[in-house]
């Protein structure tokens, strides 16, 4: 199925979840925000947060800083 990841057109598999997107994308162990369609999905959902087609996703990283 087809989303757009980042404002890109991104094919995956129908019924995708939002934490096995984020493992696709190798974003482990960085700080990611996650929203759909602008919601933002809390990190408890990502694992239950089933994506659809055509869905928005916008992953957003965190910069630390002082």
């Amino acid at each position: 199925m087809q989303i757009w990841l980042n404002g890109v057109a991104y094919e995956c598999r129908p019924g995708v979840t939002v934490a096995e997107l984020l493992a696709r994308m190798e974003t482990r162990g960085r700080r990611v925000a996650v929203e759909v369609n602008g919601e933002i999905v809390p990190k408890s959902r990502h694992g239950e947060y089933h994506l659809a087609v055509g869905d928005r996703v916008e992953l957003i990283g965190a910069i630390g800083g002082g």
